[in-house]
Order: structure tokens, then C-alpha cells, then sequence
């Protein structure tokens, strides 16, 4: 579904090549047209443009450039395949990333796949890239310093922006991960029961200076993730080495960490994010479940994750 600035932003480009008398309705046409649609000029603005200077670039080039598509027989102007295709992968986008409206800001962000059209190049000369436009939509973070605003661009729902602020945070490892230490001491974990020998062997290895990541390998439900809670509750009833007496076993949510992740490089941040709290924080030790699902998640098509 189209939002309601968008359908008039398409019906102002329309309305640019009508009165031109053109025969199609462009790539330019349609930029020309976003910089009144209230979406795409956050954006804009948010990347540095100068939206005086590239209406007047647009304008001129419609009026010059573009004179050999002028007709005389007055018939409405077709969108041309560029056009139809930024707004197509628009759509797809919005769809397959479970929201519901199709924004100025999306379109913008699509525009940039037409690269040797003239719309990108006007974009381009003021030194705005595709990849400034994902940073304001998807994390806030605008190029031109005085430009962050609190409220969430339209494009992008307000959930996954709250949660783009939790991750900035000092929140990251309360957010994307669960403390088993706290777990087994609100007495939420089971007592261990027959894998004495694997958890006395994980303990070994964690006692390690080099080489001290336990991989557990096993068939589903033989009890691998019950290994790291069992020794969690071990710790919080000190039953562990002196090494081991402090530290504080957090384990990753893959939901979460997945959850609302849309743009390419979201799943990474968030790993980053997570990754750079661990290192701050004394003692701590991660535990992936399900790990081979990290393979792959968070990646695009071409991504080499």
C-alpha cells in the first residue's frame, strides 16, 4: 500500500511531465517530485542536500534536456521502465520486510539502483549516496551533524527504531541476550543430571589461556543448551574453580538479535554491539545456541557471511 504523500507525490510527477507535454514520465519527474514529498525530504535534508538547488538542477533539465520528448498529440505520459521499476522494488522491499506502506523515503532509497540515470547523478554531485539514506532510515544517524531527530522517518516502524536505540546503548547484552548466572539463581534452571563428564570437560577448557571455546556437538534435545545452564547453576552455587568463581554466562537470543533486521549490515551491528559489551564486562562468557544458524543470518544475496 501506497502512503498518502506517496500517491501524490506520483500524481505531482505526472503532473510535472503533463505540463511539459512530455511523452513519459521519468526518473527525474519523479525526483523533481519528492522534494515536496515530506518522507523524502527528512532524508534529504538529513544527508546534506540542497533541496533549493537540486529542485532548480531538475527543473532545468526538464526543460532543456528533455525537449525531444515533448508531443503534440496530448495524450497522458507513461512511466517509463526505470520509473516503474523504482517503484516495484520499493514495493518488494516494504513486503518482504513485514511492513504494510510504502514511503517517499523507500522510493529514494530505490532510486539509487537506476544508477546511470540522471536522477542519481544530481543526487550524486551533492555528495548524497544510497548508503546515507539507509543510515538516517534505519539507524538515525544523519550525515550532516544537528540533523538526528528523535522521531522515527516514516519508512521505518517505530519498533525497530526503538530497538536501533537500545543497541546503540550500554543495553545490548539486557537486549539480545539472556543471563543464565541470574536464571539459575531465581531458580528457573533444572538441576544437571548425567552429564557430569561433558560439563567437568567444559570447565577444563574454559580454565584454558588459549584455545577455550567448548563446541557442543550433538543431535537435537540430547541436552547441549542444559550443559551451559547446568553450568551456570554451578557457578552461582560455587561449584567451580577459582578462575570460574566470577564469571557470568550470557546467552545469545537469535530471535532478537534477527528481529526487524531489514537493511544489509543491521545483523552485524547488533553483533558488533553485543560482542562490545562482552569485552567490557569482567568475566563474562558466551553461550551461542544453535550456532550454524549464524551462518548466513543477517546476510544479503552476494554477502559473503
Amino acid at each position: 500500500m501506497l502512503s498518502r504523500n506517496l500517491e501524490q507525490s506520483l500524481h505531482r510527477a505526472l503532473a510535472h511531465a503533463t505540463e511539459r507535454s512530455h511523452e513519459y514520465a521519468t526518473l527525474e519527474h519523479l525526483l523533481l517530485s519528492l522534494t515536496d514529498d515530506q518522507d523524502a525530504i527528512a532524508v534529504m535534508k538529513a544527508c546534506g542536500m540542497d533541496l533549493g538547488r537540486l529542485a532548480t538542477e531538475l527543473v532545468e533539465f526538464l526543460d532543456e534536456d528533455l525537449d525531444d520528448m515533448r508531443t503534440e498529440q496530448g495524450t497522458e505520459p507513461m512511466p517509463t521502465a526505470g520509473f516503474q521499476r523504482v517503484i516495484q522494488r520499493a514495493v518488494i522491499h516494504v513486503q518482504s520486510s513485514g511492513r504494510e506502506e510504502v514511503t517517499g523515503a523507500n522510493v529514494l532509497v530505490a532510486l539509487f539502483s537506476e544508477r546511470e540515470s540522471h536522477a542519481v547523478y544530481f543526487l550524486q554531485i551533492q555528495d548524497m549516496s544510497r548508503l546515507d539514506a539507509v543510515n538516517y532510515i534505519s539507524h538515525g544517524i544523519a550525515k550532516v551533524p544537528g540533523q538526528i531527530e528523535s522521531r522515527v522517518v516514516s519508512g521505518a516502524d517505530e519498533e525497530t527504531a526503538e530497538e536501533k536505540i537500545v543497541e546503540k546503548g550500554h543495553e545490548a547484552l539486557k537486549t539480545y541476550c539472556v543471563n543464565l548466572n541470574l536464571k539459575a539463581d531465581e531458580g528457573r534452571i533444572d538441576p544437571l543430571i548425567g552429564r557430569t563428564e561433558e560439563i567437568d570437560r567444559t570447565i577444563q577448557i574454559l580454565c584454558r589461556r588459549n584455545k577455550n571455546n567448548p563446541l557442543y556437538v550433538g543431535d537435537p534435545g540430547v541436552g547441549k543448551t542444559a550443559i551451559a545452564e547446568g553450568l551456570a547453576k554451578r557457578i552461582v552455587d560455587g561449584e567451580v574453580p577459582e578462575v570460574l568463581e566470577n564469571c557470568t554466562i550470557f546467552a545469545v537470543d537469535m530471535g532478537a538479535l534477527l528481529a526487524g533486521t531489514r537493511y544489509r549490515g543491521d545483523f552485524e551491528e547488533r553483533l558488533k554491539a553485543v560482542m562490545a559489551e562482552l569485552e567490557n564486562t569482567d568475566g563474562a562468557v558466551l553461550f551461542i545456541d544453535e550456532i550454524h544458524t549464524v551462518i548466513g543470518a543477517g546476510a544479503t544475496s552476494g554477502g559473503s557471511m
